[in-house]
């Protein structure tokens, strides 16, 4: 009898347990019987299987070992000169405050690259013959090459801006730059003199554009003549000492047939995008942090037609358009009293009075969304932005929140009716974690159902698996729905094609 009142049947009782077997012995007291460790009812860890037979994964003991040689891990040092660019770098560092007392600056700023090279030479071989240095060729055109760039350049990073693989320069303080090459960041043998010599190299970078950084404005974004995205932020604001973020170009232009080949789009998606933005529908290309917005963009610009007349509006002019009738316009940050600013919606506004065909914002933050969705609306097709969103529904709910954190005062149903109207094709670029680039979703915008926007998907990315080197693999599929923008396809005669490639 149980102490519940019943009886047991023969099945041990709550509360009763069976000796335990093992460790320093057993039931029957054989001590010599090899039992494991443990016991019985206490198997190892290391032999113990997994729940209903599982067996752990082939790539599973992989994966731990990879954590735990990451837990363990050291920070990396940090990359020094060495060899050849070492001794060119000790030479310059001797021959550069002798070389300043004999060179005018006004003067040499007058001059090209080449002109100052020419002019150089015979004044460094002075300066060495004092020093009692002497180089051979190779060193002394690397010098010249160093003390030039170091007058009229940026120093350092002319070495890494004319490397065409270099796709991100990235530089924390005077003592770490970081580069991307193939998607991948690997620190950079460049080094500077101080943080003087670093943010003097700062100043003159944002001063070509008429922009400064110091102190009281200690935030800053300028572009290089190859159109180059550049920003700067300096202490106080920066810790580690003035940081400088350069997002590289490519000289040559890049076209969506580019990227196909490359693998970011299947042959479909590519005729489809060549069709939309030949047909003016508006788009919106969404995406994270370098996942390639802006470089969709300029290569979707390649199908506008020649004839038309298209305003760019941008806070750091970056996008360059492939077509002849192209007029950029760039916003202006306040003065030092705070007063002058012109921002993108100020900028968007006189647009329309410019008779433009197209707008196109590099980038949409705030309440200028509510303003291109009107410049969509007032016979002004084929406008196109870029915005940061992770999928395409996220995007269309980070445009109800930017307009609605401006002061216009209309309901959220309103709202996203106007973004149902004015959009036809949200575009999703993505960078995957093995440094690709990728189209990851074409969506059209359709509609509204009671209070929600309706979209439907032409095409989709499908993540497949990762080889061993760590590509990952993947393939484009169209949904085979027939799309709703197909009429705009028909009114420019690509019905047909339009239709073929979203089946």
């Amino acid at each position: 009898m149980s102490a519940f009142g019943k009886k047991n049947n023969g099945r041990p009782s709550f509360g009763v347990a069976r000796p335990m077997q093992g460790g320093s012995g057993n039931q029957k007291g054989d001590e010599n019987s090899a039992e494991p460790e443990g016991g019985e009812q206490f198997p190892n860890i290391e032999e113990a299987e997994l729940p209903g037979g599982v067996t752990p994964a082939p790539g599973q003991e992989d994966a731990m070992s990879r954590l735990t040689d990451r837990a363990n891990s050291v920070n990396a040092p940090e990359a020094k000169l060495e060899g050849f660019e070492a001794s060119v770098h000790k030479i310059k560092e001797q021959v550069l405050p002798r070389l300043l007392e004999r060179v005018d600056p006004e003067a040499a700023a007058t001059l090209t690259k080449d002109e100052l090279s020419e002019e150089f030479r015979p004044i460094i071989m002075e300066v060495l013959a004092e020093l009692k240095l002497t180089l051979n060729r190779r060193e002394q055109f690397a010098l010249e090459k160093v003390l030039v760039d170091e007058l009229l350049g940026f120093g350092p990073l002319e070495e890494l801006l004319s490397d065409p693989d270099v796709s991100d320069i990235m530089v924390n303080g005077p003592q770490q730059t970081y580069i991307e090459k193939s998607g991948k960041l690997q620190v950079a043998p460049i080094q500077f003199r101080d943080e003087d010599h670093l943010f003097q190299i700062a100043q003159r970078i944002v001063n070509q554009v008429g922009r400064r950084v110091d102190q009281t404005t200690p935030l800053a974004d300028a572009r290089l003549k190859d159109g180059s995205r550049v920003n700067v932020i300096v202490p106080p604001l920066s810790l580690k000492g003035t940081a400088i973020s350069i997002r590289k170009f490519s000289e040559k232009p890049i076209t969506l047939d580019m990227l196909k080949n490359w693998g970011s789009m299947s042959d479909k998606m590519c005729t489809a995008l060549k069709i939309a933005g030949a047909c003016r529908m508006n788009i919106v290309i969404s995406g994270g942090t370098g996942s390639g917005k802006t470089t969709m963009l300029n290569s979707m610009s390649k199908m506008i037609d020649p004839g038309e007349r298209v305003l760019t509006i941008e806070d750091a002019a970056e996008l360059r358009l492939q077509q002849p009738h192209w007029l950029p316009l760039e916003t202006r940050p306040p003065n030092l009293e705070g007063k002058g600013a012109i921002t993108i919606g100020d900028l968007v506004k006189n647009a329309l009075r410019m008779r433009p065909d197209r707008i196109i914002l590099g980038e949409i933050r705030g309440a200028e969304c509510f303003d291109l969705l009107a410049a969509m609306n007032t016979g002004h097709d084929g406008s196109m932005c870029t915005l940061h969103a992770n999928s395409p529904r996220e995007c269309l709910g980070r445009m109800e929140n930017m307009i609605m954190m401006g002061d216009i005062k209309i309901p959220k149903e309103a709202i996203s009716r106007q973004i149902a109207e004015s959009v036809d094709l949200i575009v999703q670029v993505k960078r995957l974690r093995d440094g690709s680039r990728r189209t990851t979703n074409i969506t059209e915008v359709i509609g509204m159902e009671g209070e929600v926007i309706v979209t439907q998907e032409l095409f989709k990315f499908e993540y497949l698996d990762e080889d061993a080197d760590g590509k990952i693999n993947g393939e484009f599929r169209p949904s085979g729905l027939r799309p709703y923008t197909l009429e705009k396809a028909r009114q420019y005669g690509f019905e047909q094609p339009y239709l073929e490639a979203c089946l």
